[in-house]
């Protein structure tokens, strides 16, 4: 394997020869094969004028400000992410004062008031599914008076001598009875739900294990935290007793929660991606949890954040890997097996449904992403009229484990698509098909006695279906020189029309009727083309909510002369700055260029500049002053695990483009001779659909077909640079930049060649 960062140095990256001796030794890490399975912004439009941050707003909480993150600490840019060269494992003091950063609703995790009252309202009714659901929890046998509680002063998962079932066991009672008491209002069973919370406070001291430990303090800990919460309005449970629920929430769970989530068990730094979306996710949703219980807003604040802007697979950006067309999400553990696939759609889906309760909506992140892996994972475990799996797209995923070429397994039916179906289709009136079947298919959904999750969310999460809302999410953009367009469809559409018109206010022209997926590719005459998509549905027509511009075959997107300023010239406003070392020096044939010291000087793009391109040109004058590997001409990413960059020389000698979205596990490249010292050299990369071309001086030099991550892929990129690199221990780029300019689109080569005469 070709390395690619000074990273290398400290052996993170292996070649064949030694891969099976990695990870033998990757096994001290703990058995990060096992999870916990048993069996925004919108990167969407083609118009430079929609790509600024679309706000989320949740309708949990009325009057609040747009695009606002209850709990996010003041001053924080959404996104950012901190060097990782140190890491600070030490959680926060559980005994400190609360961070002043929001305000917290109670109850509210998995069940608000108002959920609760929309229960008792339609069994009151009779009403179906609700009926059928709330058979589901008396027919649990958890959820019963008989059982005492065994409460145990160490819980060890992972490492021999597991007793964890003992306590799942008596965490899902608590929950149950809670719920049986909120529902019924019968106190009998309030007392005995009270019997579990505190005989497990009472005496649990310690989680152990081995790295399993860490799921134990994830998946245990939000459960445990939505139990209590469902008590915490019955007058009967003492103050003392709730201050050492609390203790024991804050003082054995969340230290663990905390620490997993900035070291990953000592991978952090050179491999984060060694454990699976479940393992980040379980533990973000203990994190908010004990957050929301404990009237802690900084603890909610941090797994908010780290859903949006984490390194780790279950990172909002990381667990689906790769958006196919029509929003279909590949799930980061579809190629492992679907038992821990859909446990990673079960804890996204506890995760963002407690945060809406909180006024967050983490379900709109970056274009609904988790329903695009909610619809993947449940078409992957779905049959056709024929009984056969279906045929799923797939990316080939390699990480420091294995590679995957395919979806592994079909038909594991885990009872948690009901919270997304809901959420989506009937809160939202969107279409979730696929969702909606495997919803369907399971209805009314079971408990999980496996402990990874509650489940029952016939019950919890049914509601009446709001008004079907327009297709929305729509994105548009070159691939292979096609315009390839998805969308998110409504709720009752019986199919889609696909427009087009020469302007934004039209006339449009219908090009194609579509049902699913909801996706359609254009191939048009040269010129400036709009796209809307309106659903038919049995009111009528809904016109989609955005009309996007492309142009074909390309155009301008951004040009930075960097001539002695660093502002854009295309018109349309992403101007960069020069940051730290960086100056202006003599360009090219008498000019200026911005000067970088080799140092700190590079130049910031603005965050997210590439972020609705497919096919791409960027094209750069550079002056490399002297060799130093690893040195970057651009690097667009947001940490070093999703990123695309061009080195100028790397450990084999060769200039390189590359992109990924696994760190060095999975690298895309196309490369060529190391980029020369001492003069002028013009640089340039195209991309038309996977086809990666390297040039320099106008010339082709190198191209590879297999380039799957595109800026599309990577989304809102916020460390975009020309200069530096997104790993911290690579040399800044010593020399000159003039002339950069990125085009939409992949230029032919007389275009590339008359850009560098």
């Amino acid at each position: 394997m070709t390395n690619f960062s000074n990273d290398d140095k400290d052996g993170f990256f292996m070649d064949r020869r030694v891969f099976f001796l990695g990870t033998a030794g990757a096994l001290a890490l703990g058995t990060a094969g096992c999870g916990g399975g048993s069996g925004g912004f919108s990167t969407t439009g083609g118009a430079l004028a929609q790509q600024q941050p679309q706000p989320q707003t949740s309708g949990a909480t009325p009057g609040a400000t747009p695009g606002a993150t209850p709990g996010a600490t003041p001053g924080a840019t959404p996104g950012a992410t901190d060097a990782v060269d140190t890491i600070d494992t030490t959680a926060p003091d559980p005994t400190a004062p609360p961070t002043q950063v929001g305000k917290i609703t109670h109850p509210g995790l998995l069940s608000t008031e108002a959920d609760l009252k929309r229960i008792r309202d339609k069994l009151a009714a009779s009403e179906e599914p609700w009926v059928g659901g709330w058979g589901a929890l008396l027919g649990s046998g958890r959820s019963h008076l008989g059982a005492s509680p065994r409460p145990l002063e160490m819980v060890i998962r992972g490492a021999g001598n597991n007793n964890f079932a003992q306590m799942y066991i008596d965490m899902q009672r608590a929950h149950q009875l809670a719920l049986r008491w909120k529902i019924s209002g019968d106190e009998d069973y309030a007392k005995k739900a009270l019997e579990f919370l505190n005989a497990w406070s009472s005496k649990l001291t310690k989680l152990g294990g081995d790295s399993n430990v860490f799921l134990a303090s994830g998946l245990y800990g939000y459960q445990w935290a939505n139990a209590a919460e469902l008590m915490r309005t019955y007058p009967g449970w003492a103050e003392e007793d709730v201050a050492r629920f609390r203790a024991m929430l804050l003082n054995v769970f969340y230290p663990l929660c905390h620490n997993f989530l900035v070291d990953h068990n000592g991978s952090e730094i050179r491999k984060v991606i060694h454990y699976w979306a479940n393992w980040d996710l379980c533990n973000i949703c203990s994190v908010f949890a004990i957050g929301v219980f404990c009237d802690r807003p900084d603890l909610t604040a941090e797994a908010v954040n780290y859903y949006k802007s984490g390194r780790g697979n279950g990172a909002g950006a990381h667990n689906v890997y790769f958006m196919h067309p029509g929003h279909l999400g590949q799930w980061q553990e579809s190629h492992r097996d679907q038992g821990h696939s859909t446990l990673g759609i079960a804890l996204a889906g506890a995760l963002c449904e407690m945060a809406w309760n909180q006024g967050e909506d983490l379900y709109g992140y970056w274009n609904n992403r988790l329903l695009a892996g909610a619809e993947y994972v449940a078409k992957t475990n779905l049959s056709d009229p024929n009984g056969n799996p279906y045929e799923m797209p797939f990316t080939p995923y390699t990480n420091d484990q294995f590679t995957g070429t395919a979806v592994a397994g079909t038909g594991h039916f885990r009872p948690c698509f009901e919270v997304i179906y809901n959420h989506y289709v009937n809160r939202r009136g969107l279409s979730a098909p696929w969702t909606q079947a495997m919803a369907e298919k399971m209805r009314p959904e079971r408990f999980d006695g496996t402990g990874d999750q509650p489940g029952l969310g016939t019950l919890l999460y049914t509601r009446d279906p709001a008004p079907a809302a327009k297709p929305s999410g729509l994105s548009a953009f070159l691939s292979a020189g096609k315009v390839l367009l998805s969308w998110w469809g409504s709720a009752d559409a019986t199919h889609y029309l696909v427009q087009r018109a020469g302007s934004p206010n039209g006339p449009f022209a219908t090009l194609s009727q579509v049902s699913d997926p909801r996706t359609y590719t254009d191939d048009p005459a040269q010129g400036t083309w709009y796209y809307r998509i309106s659903a038919v549905t049995s009111l009528g027509e809904l016109i989609g909510a955005e009309t996007l511009r492309v142009a074909v075959p390309g155009e301008l997107w951004l040009h930075l002369p960097l001539n002695g300023d660093a502002n854009d010239a295309s018109g349309h406003g992403l101007h960069a700055q020069l940051k730290d070392g960086a100056s202006w020096g003599k360009g090219r044939a008498g000019g200026r260029a911005v000067l970088l010291d080799g140092r700190s000087g590079h130049v910031a793009l603005p965050d997210g500049a590439l972020s609705a391109l497919g096919d791409f040109t960027i094209s750069l004058w550079v002056y490399w002053d002297a060799a130093a590997t690893y040195s970057r001409i651009f690097d667009f990413g947001s940490n070093n695990v999703a990123f695309m960059a061009l080195g100028a020389r790397d450990s084999v000698n060769q200039m390189r483009f590359m992109t990924t979205r696994v760190e060095s596990w999975s690298m895309q490249s196309v490369a060529g001779n190391a980029l020369p010292t001492g003069r002028w050299v013009h640089v340039a990369v195209t991309l038309s659909g996977t086809v990666g071309t390297l040039y320099v001086d106008g010339s082709p030099v190198a191209s590879q077909n297999d380039i799957w991550i595109t800026p599309y892929q990577l989304g809102h990129t916020t460390r975009t640079w020309l200069g530096r690199s997104q790993y911290d221990r690579d040399p800044f780029f010593k020399g000159r930049m003039q002339d950069l300019r990125i085009y939409s689109g992949a230029q032919d080569a007389a275009f590339i060649a008359d850009l560098a005469r």
